[in-house]
């Protein structure tokens, strides 16, 4: 991983006028890269559209892309006459009309395509497999890039500290969390804390602004936290850029932020694999939850 500054735009959108959107995200590229200089951009969760869209699974298939497409050409072509990296995320079709996934595209400086990552923990009513419209993927790559090794998850993945902990054991040094989320700023913060300090890596949280088709208004409050969960960087709940440099200079050399204590532990490599066998087979919290919405197949 090499020194590198990343910036998050929080951006609000225009319900389900992808073309709008597109324009907008490009006029906010530009801004940031005048403001300070990104060498890589990341946006919000579904900001083509907005994340409830009240359309079903066929009409909102109708009004997105495949991934590379038309979408993402814009998006590239910006990134290339900019020279950034960006993250960009938007429902993707699939291989029929009504499939869709929920997918954030890696592209690079040069306007080519990294890779796609597709949501692969749906949020309940958005799962196909609970009565939504959104197929969970089934992959969690880590892209090589000239910045560093950088794994994305989306939103309610950053509950799930396994996935996280793949990205990590493959070597990820940055984690890209785009997010529409409507639970509390507690929670966020504590999750994007909790999955840098888990794996000690660069956190990157850009959560959604303003509203979307269904009526919903979220909250910003994007973040960028250290492999020690020192946070670095702060939004506020407005259309705004955050950035911040991620330095490569042994970021666990030190125990926490502003002490000199050395750090002389490695939460990767002081596992004990051997205990963890039981964890990986399905289970249910021994809590209620106040509804449980069930799978349909």
């Amino acid at each position: 991983m090499k020194s590198f500054t990343v910036a998050g735009i929080q951006m609000a959108i225009k319900p389900n006028d992808v073309k709008y959107n597109v324009e907008k995200s490009i006029k906010w590229m530009e801004k940031a890269v005048e403001e300070c200089q990104p060498d890589l951009i990341v946006f919000p969760e579904t900001i083509t559209t907005g994340f409830l869209t009240d359309l079903s699974a066929e009409e909102l298939y109708d009004i997105v892309d495949t991934i590379p497409g038309s979408i993402t050409d814009r998006i590239a072509e910006a990134a290339k006459r900019l020279s950034v990296y960006v993250v960009y995320p938007t429902y993707e079709r699939g291989e029929k009309r009504g499939d869709v996934y929920n997918s954030s595209a890696l592209i690079d400086h040069n306007g080519e395509l990294v890779g796609v990552y597709r949501k692969t923990h749906p949020f309940s009513l958005e799962n196909v497999n609970r009565g939504g419209w959104v197929i969970p993927g089934t992959e969690a790559p880590v892209f090589d890039t000239e910045l560093g090794k950088i794994g994305m998850i989306i939103c309610y993945d950053g509950d799930f500290p396994e996935l996280s902990r793949s990205l990590a054991v493959q070597g990820a040094e940055v984690i890209i969390r785009p997010a529409a989320l409507l639970r509390s700023c507690d929670i966020w913060e504590l999750t994007n804390m909790a999955r840098a300090y888990d794996n000690h890596v660069y956190v990157v949280g850009v959560n959604s602004v303003g509203a979307d088709a269904a009526g919903n208004y979220y909250m910003g409050n994007s973040m960028i936290i250290t492999p020690i969960a020192n946070k670095i960087a702060q939004g506020r709940g407005a259309e705004e850029i955050i950035y911040a440099k991620l330095d490569p200079e042994n970021p666990l050399k030190h125990i926490t932020f502003g002490s000199t204590s050395p750090q002389i532990f490695d939460h990767l490599e002081d596992r004990n694999l051997e205990v963890y066998a039981e964890g990986m087979k399905p289970a249910k919290s021994a809590f209620e939850p106040h509804k449980r919405i069930p799978f349909i197949k």
